[in-house]
């Protein structure tokens, strides 16, 4: 199996970014991480637990009873709630996925929602039959995206994380600069620099830093390219998928000397 695999998102603007699939040894890594702190959190329930009897001994068989339910229901809590309630407190991530840098995602790129999360961590406990993940690892060993019955079920994958940028980030950024790589300068003859928004350089930079990481990079530059001039109201670039990624490089280099 491919754990190199990617996976193409197509956004409604037309610009496309790929995410890296991550295989079963991330996967397991973090599955791993976050199996030792549940253990650790039902340690000390437990420990608790047993001297709240020693505490309710001391009363009626019946508050017993009820210290024993009680317990018993934080308990199942912790073991099945512990996924879904990181995973929504993270946007898609858990204690052992933030520390692997994955991220669980809908299949169309978009954030999970609480419905997903439901389902692809409820599977868990068909996933984890006969033991250890048995049928959970057959399935992503079969499964090129490495996704295991409860993605399936869920519509998910896990991908590795590609970290926010604010546009703050990205304007310091912007102001240490960064190295291009050499290519061939194009004419900005009467395109309007100045009218290009925070949001516009920052998905610049955006293909700029990654182009080297990104799933059909020339044609995502030709489509950026088209959606700036689009959205200026310019006509339509005459101009083929290696001069789209000349041009935005240009627009990058023509911004910096105006900083300086």
């Amino acid at each position: 199996m491919n754990t190199e695999e990617t996976l193409a998102i197509q956004t409604p603007e037309n610009v496309a970014f790929g995410y890296q699939i991550a295989g079963i040894g991330s996967r397991f890594l973090a599955t791993l991480a976050d199996t030792l702190i549940i253990g650790l959190l039902q340690a000390v329930i437990i420990v608790v637990l047993v001297v709240t009897l020693d505490v309710s001994s001391q009363f009626s068989d019946q508050i017993t009873s009820w210290v024993l339910a009680l317990f018993g229901l934080i308990l199942s809590l912790v073991n099945w709630g512990y996924y879904i309630f990181f995973e929504m407190l993270w946007n898609g991530q858990s204690p052992g996925k933030r520390w692997m840098g994955l991220r669980v995602i809908r299949r169309d790129g978009t954030p999970i929602t609480l419905s997903e999360s439901l389902v692809r961590n409820l599977a868990r406990v068909v996933d984890f039959l006969p033991f250890a993940y048995g049928v959970g690892l057959i399935c992503m060993f079969l499964d090129k995206q490495s996704r295991r019955l409860g993605d399936l079920a869920a519509g998910t994958l896990v991908v590795h994380d590609r970290a926010p940028i604010s546009i703050e980030a990205l304007s310091k950024r912007r102001s240490a600069s960064f190295t291009l790589p050499a290519f061939e300068a194009t004419s900005l003859d009467g395109f309007p620099l100045e009218r290009l928004t925070a949001d516009d350089w920052g998905l610049i930079e955006d293909f700029l830093l990654r182009r080297d990481q990104l799933t059909n990079r020339h044609t995502l530059a030709l489509k950026i390219v088209n959606t700036l001039h689009a959205r200026l109201n310019l006509p339509p670039p005459s101009m083929d998928t290696n001069a789209a990624e000349d041009f935005l490089a240009t627009l990058w280099q023509a911004s910096q000397k105006k900083e300086e």
